[in-house]
Formats: C-alpha cells, sequence, structure tokens
C-alpha cells in the first residue's frame, strides 16, 4: 500500500508553494549596468562552472559607451560572454567581446558557413567541457524587434573553457532532433538543462500557431552524463515513457516561451520551471513538479514587471539563476525591450539583464 501511495504522489503536482516577497535585486541589476564596451544585451543565460563562478550567456548585445542616457556610438553583435567571480557583494563581472579582422566587434559565436547567426540559450559544463544550445536565426526583411525567424539548432563546444573566451576551441555539431523551419509544429531542444546524478535533462518546446501569439509546451529529453553531443543516447519523454525518435515526444505545460529555466528548490525539494508567460507578458510565472519529468503544476505568479505598462516596450527571457538563489527562493532575470530600434539606442534604461529575488513560502 506505501508503494501505491508513493507512485500516486509522484504522478502528481506538488502543492504550489506562494510568493512571500518579489522585489527588484537592486546589486545584481547594479553590477550588469556599464557605461562603456558591454553596454546591454538580452537572453542572459547562466551555467555554473564552480561554486564562486559562473558564465553568463547573452544574445544580440550592444557594444559602445553611454552618454546623456543613451547609446553612442554603437555597434550590436550577436552574441557575447560574461564571467562572474565571487557572490554577494563580492562578485566582479568581466564581459567578452571579440574583435574582426577589421578591429571591430565580434560574435563569440558564428555559424560555420557564415550563414545567418547565432543567439545564446542553456548551458552545460562537465568532464571540463563546456556545451551550448545555440539557434541559428536570419533576417525575414520584415524589420522592427520581430524581422527574424529561425534556421536550425547546433550545439557549441568549448574544450578549454578555463581559458580567456578570446581562445576559446570551439566545435560545432548540428542537432537532428530539431526543426526551426516547419511553420505548423516548430520542435526545439535547449531552452534549459538541468544535471542530476542519473541523467542530463535537455528541455525544449513545440510551437504551434496561436491566434495572437504561438502556443509554446514544454517537451523533454534526457541523456545519461557525459553523452550529450551523443545523439543516439537522447531519449524523448512521450507520454510517460522514453522514446528514441524525437518527434513523438509529446507535450506537458502551454504558455511556454522559447526561453526558460528548470531548476531545484533545495527548500521546497521541488523543481522550478520559470518563465515569461506566452514568451512576451509582464507575468512571469513558475510551474512546479516533484521529479525532473514533472508532471508540472499550474502556473503561479511570481513577480509582474512594471516596465511593460509602457505600450511601446515588453518584457521577455524571464529565468532563474539557481546558483544566485537562497534555499527557498528565485533569482530571476528578464528582458527590457522596445518594438523599434531606435528608442533602445536612445533610452539606456532598457536592454539589460533585469533582476528580482522571489521568496517563496
Amino acid at each position: 500500500m506505501i508503494t501505491v501511495w508513493l507512485l500516486a504522489a509522484l504522478a502528481a503536482p506538488p502543492e504550489l508553494p506562494t510568493v512571500g516577497t518579489a522585489a527588484p535585486d537592486e546589486a545584481l541589476n547594479a553590477l550588469f549596468r556599464r557605461r562603456e564596451g558591454w553596454i546591454g544585451a538580452d537572453g542572459a543565460f547562466s551555467v555554473p562552472l564552480s561554486d564562486t563562478r559562473s558564465l553568463w550567456l547573452f544574445s544580440d548585445t550592444w557594444v559602445g559607451r553611454i552618454d546623456g542616457g543613451r547609446r553612442k556610438p554603437v555597434a550590436m553583435v550577436n552574441n557575447s560572454v560574461g564571467v562572474m567571480d565571487g557572490v554577494g557583494a563580492k562578485a566582479q563581472l568581466t564581459f567578452h567581446i571579440p574583435k574582426n579582422a577589421n578591429d571591430k566587434p565580434a560574435a563569440l559565436f558564428v555559424p560555420p558557413d557564415g550563414q545567418g547567426w547565432f543567439w545564446l540559450f542553456a548551458g552545460h559544463f562537465a568532464n571540463d567541457q563546456l556545451h551550448i544550445f545555440l539557434p541559428r536565426m536570419e533576417k525575414t526583411g520584415r524589420g522592427g524587434a520581430f524581422g527574424f525567424r529561425g534556421v536550425d539548432l547546433w550545439l557549441g563546444t568549448v574544450s578549454n573553457p578555463e581559458a580567456q573566451p578570446s581562445r576559446w576551441k570551439i566545435t560545432y555539431t548540428k542537432v537532428p532532433c530539431a526543426d526551426l523551419a516547419n511553420p505548423h509544429r516548430k520542435i526545439a531542444f535547449g531552452s534549459a538543462v538541468l544535471a542530476t546524478d542519473e541523467y542530463t535533462y535537455v528541455y525544449g518546446y513545440e510551437e504551434t500557431p496561436g491566434k495572437l501569439f504561438p502556443t509554446r509546451r514544454l517537451l523533454t529529453a534526457r541523456v545519461p552524463p557525459g553523452k550529450l553531443t551523443d545523439f543516439t543516447a537522447w531519449r524523448f519523454l512521450a507520454n510517460g515513457t522514453w522514446t528514441t525518435t524525437w518527434k513523438d515526444a509529446t507535450p506537458q505545460a502551454d504558455g511556454l516561451a522559447t526561453e526558460f529555466s528548470v531548476s531545484y528548490v533545495r527548500g521546497l525539494q521541488q523543481y522550478a520551471l520559470v518563465y515569461t508567460e506566452w514568451g512576451l507578458s509582464d507575468r512571469i510565472v513558475g510551474r512546479f513538479a516533484r521529479s525532473p519529468e514533472g508532471p508540472w503544476s499550474e502556473p503561479l505568479l511570481l513577480y509582474r514587471c512594471p516596465e511593460a505598462k509602457d505600450k511601446t516596450t515588453f518584457t521577455y527571457a524571464g529565468k532563474a539563476h539557481p546558483q544566485l538563489a537562497g534555499e527557498r527562493e528565485l533569482v530571476i532575470s528578464y528582458a527590457v525591450n522596445a518594438f523599434e530600434l531606435a528608442p533602445v539606442v536612445q533610452n539606456a534604461e532598457l536592454y539589460w539583464p533585469t533582476f528580482v529575488r522571489v521568496q517563496l513560502k
């Protein structure tokens, strides 16, 4: 009877926690606000490298200086990284942006064939190697903040992550279990990575057309430790069982974004799936589960982004960074952007990783 009760408990989502306080983390926000060099980016995935060191992964990045509340002169590169050493008030953050043959700022990760560009999604550090999921994008010609589309998905592997990023040795492998070009059902993995003793879980999404926003639902894959680049070892969750066929993966939770996080909250003994609701919203929500495989609870509102009250801006890319959080809390970042490019250049209050600290009870 005890076994039956335990199996039933694991098959149901846990009771939702409650939010005690949710407020901006001013110290973290100040750490990321720079006046010269790296002056803003979105994305903001993080990868713990040790107990006191984290790698930060950014997508579109402004390079230049802040003058009179404006970015000028500026250039944009499609990705950059930062290294955070130390914790708390003693943390130091160094950004790394390479230069091209013309001594101009350049992206660190570049498609091998030179076509399109990479954005940086979730990363994983194990066995002295760093792996980063890289969706490749291209322009659509529409302009504005959404004039892009996905092409395919790659995995970048850094064999010497202990070196300065400018000296990294990077190999690129195309991820076969993805389809970003399908207008009816896009599938991608690498939105979040979670390591346990038994498996490395790689989370992604399926995207189907919707009336206002695309509908994105959670997909889950897993692979034995050390096998991330061996795609024959990947297994995909399909109706409660694991299959070798990625197109058979079945969704678990809806309302997702392309960017999110899955992490373990020690004080709750639960896993937290954190994302911006529908991908573009003032609502950052969390779902909770007893297992990395789910099932996941209904969404709990964690924080409402005040910047979204301005109809010319939008907020997105919510995700948690567990290495910065305490036993019963979430430290969450999100991005603030404008629907047109000019306001981001003219208003240096936009386009930074913005952090909030959420206490859970």
